[in-house]
């Protein structure tokens, strides 16, 4: 049976969508896949006359790049539901680890969310929109009772994660690209002791880690904007999201937009200002740079493990967009470790 039919069936048995006011089933079609989860779209008649459509989205999980196996969906839907307030995050309706009881497609859990319409981001145009939306996220609590991943020192816990990335495969046969990045962990090591006293003086906070172009969603009619993938969020550093939003690693992903040092410092002013933090540019620009290094070495090391998997013929999904940019990325080590 095809995937659409299952998940109308799952939907059906779930009762879900009538909790959330929907008279019927309209459609149900597919939106987007990523390394770990598969996104459909479900469309349903609603109660109330004045909007007579509601969208979703229905969340198929795969696996977890946080290790967490079974528990990852749960995961998501715990963070989501803690930014729900953000309001520049997806509502998350219902969560169910177990539907791989009603169908082995769901093996690893499902979830249904708000959908939110729009485009990806623009580096050129959009910066404000992101800085913005960085903002809103970093001023929401932490909730006291929770169970997500708690990465204190950002530097030191992204270079054990990435060291282990690269030891995932034993007979992986891309052996310099490893020695490479092994050397430059000791370099990013040595520089995290450096200002280890700075990053610990930091609030913790709820942090997206994986802010690509992509994963923002840009409603230019409404003027609004949204960060729609949450499924590695940690609760760590600020400077997690600012690294990761401007470096090279995540403009190249997608686009071929490479952030000049004037790019920087308005996105960190503007983020400074929505997010009222009274630190200096300089002092913002200092600590997001030392991450900036820092992810360079956890996506390289990422792109690293997923060329092995991506070579191996039992992979769930693939993309062959992202394997060009990985092999892409990995052609070019000695440019983004310099």
């Amino acid at each position: 049976m095809d995937k659409k039919n299952t998940i109308t069936r799952y939907l059906h048995a779930s009762g879900w969508l009538e909790e959330l006011q929907c008279r019927s089933l309209s459609d149900v079609s597919f939106l987007a896949a990523g390394e770990y989860n598969e996104n459909w779209i479900v469309s349903a008649a609603s109660q109330d006359q004045i909007f007579n459509q509601k969208h979703f989205v229905f969340r198929i999980n795969h696996g977890s790049q946080l290790g967490l196996d079974k528990e990852q969906i749960r995961y998501e839907f715990e963070v989501l539901s803690a930014l729900k307030n953000s309001a520049v995050t997806p509502i998350p309706y219902f969560e169910d680890a177990q539907a791989g009881n009603f169908d082995p497609a769901f093996d690893h859990g499902v979830l249904l969310m708000e959908y939110i319409s729009g485009t990806p981001l623009d580096y050129t145009q959009d910066l404000d929109h992101a800085a913005k939306v960085f903002a809103a996220v970093h001023t929401q609590p932490v909730p006291e009772q929770n169970n997500f991943i708690h990465q204190k020192n950002p530097v030191a816990d992204i270079v054990t994660e990435s060291l282990g990335l690269l030891a995932r495969f034993e007979d992986h046969p891309k052996i310099d690209a490893r020695r490479k990045l092994e050397t430059y962990s000791e370099r990013i090591t040595s520089l995290g002791e450096e200002y280890a006293s700075a990053f610990a003086a930091e609030p913790q906070l709820i942090v997206n880690t994986e802010v690509n172009s992509g994963n923002f969603i840009i409603n230019r009619e409404r003027n609004s904007a949204h960060l729609v993938d949450w499924e590695k969020a940690v609760v760590s550093s600020r400077y997690q999201d600012l690294g990761h939003f401007i470096v090279p690693t995540t403009t190249l992903w997608k686009t071929d937009f490479i952030a000049t040092p004037e790019h920087r410092h308005h996105f960190l002013s503007r983020y400074k200002e929505y997010a009222g933090l009274h630190q200096s540019i300089e002092e913002l620009a200092i600590l997001t740079g030392i991450l900036e290094k820092t992810i360079i070495l956890r996506g390289l090391s990422w792109c690293y493990m997923a060329w092995y998997e991506y070579t191996q013929q039992d992979r769930t999904l693939k993309n062959n967009d992202t394997f060009s940019t990985i092999e892409r990325y990995l052609d070019n080590l000695e440019w983004f470790l310099q």
